[in-house]
């Protein structure tokens, strides 16, 4: 994990603006059957195809560390006038290293040629064309594979694998619920930095942007809280420490931490609703995890989806 440096701190603040976009790939074969096999509790390669050439970063927008503000630069009404502001020139922010990660450069992914955005218009719904292991938040600088969390290099998965991050008793009937509401794959990338942070994203990819919902409502959640919380945290409850300016355009979040008194381990973690995709982001750490790299990760991650 880099740690910022008085000039670092000093740098302009670039504005949250929507992605760049990549060059058109060519069309894929379509997508049919269904990629997360409930059967199997291995990390693999399920089959589902990739949509060409996996094209990495044409052009870019500046370091999402500096695009990233998590104390109350990300709303929209937040993103003018920001890029002509130096970074302690912006509320919320100082000089000191704010415990943020150093990510790296990112883009949207490619598409094929005529194939609208989740939300662009035409798309009634709300699907994320392309392969959605693209939209999988890279890992920050210095962080490394470990046990316990998916690949680095990120993959499809396996339901049964997802399932796993809950109690052994409620396995089956998240397996159950994958089923029931039509998902039809599964990604996955995980990291440990060097603080000992562990992180864990899933991003689960339904048929339309009807399922999402009612699969985190049935196997989740009960209103604000959550029932079903993640293996190693005790007790969840709502996150209340976001700035109220934190959220991203079509994306609706909902963020749980540990109840105190916790054990050794402290979990946060985040669901994310995004048209036809569910994300799950699990950070977990001995002692405290701490708040702003685990909001930073979630922005992030919202914005690749939105």
């Amino acid at each position: 994990m880099s740690e910022s440096t008085t000039s670092d701190v000093a740098q302009r603040t670039a504005a949250p603006g929507p992605l760049p976009e990549a060059a058109p790939a060519p069309t894929p074969a379509p997508h049919t059957g269904t990629d997360a096999e409930a059967g199997t509790d291995t990390v693999q390669d399920t089959g589902a195809p990739d949509t060409g050439p996996r094209r990495r970063v044409l052009r870019t927008v500046g370091r999402w560390t500096a695009a990233v503000a998590v104390f109350g630069l990300l709303g929209a009404g937040t993103a003018f006038g920001i890029t002509q502001q130096e970074r302690t020139d912006v509320p919320g922010l100082s000089t000191r290293d704010d415990g943020r990660w150093d990510y790296p450069e990112l883009t949207l992914p490619t598409l094929s040629p005529g194939a609208p955005r989740p939300f662009g218009s035409g798309n009634e719904s709300e699907i994320h064309h392309g392969d959605v292991r693209d939209l999988l938040l890279p890992p920050p600088a210095g962080a490394t594979a470990t046990a316990g969390v998916p690949g680095i290099e990120g993959a499809w998965v396996p339901s049964g694998t997802f399932a796993k991050r809950y109690p052994k008793e409620e396995r089956a009937d998240i397996r159950l619920a994958l089923t029931e509401h039509a998902v039809r794959h599964i990604a996955a990338r995980g990291w440990e930095t060097a603080d000992g942070t562990r992180t864990s994203i899933y991003l689960l990819q339904f048929n339309s942007g009807a399922y999402p919902p009612g699969f985190l409502a049935q196997a989740v959640e009960t209103g604000f809280t959550a029932h079903l919380t993640v293996r190693g945290s005790r007790e969840d409850e709502a996150d209340e420490s976001w700035p109220e300016d934190a959220s991203v355009p079509n994306v609706e979040r909902k963020a749980f931490d540990e109840e105190k008194p916790r054990g050794a381990t402290h979990v946060r973690t985040a669901y994310l609703t995004a048209g036809d995709v569910l994300a799950v982001i699990v950070q977990e750490r001995e002692g405290t995890a701490a708040v702003v790299p685990f909001q930073q990760t979630v922005i992030l991650q919202s914005q690749l989806l939105g």
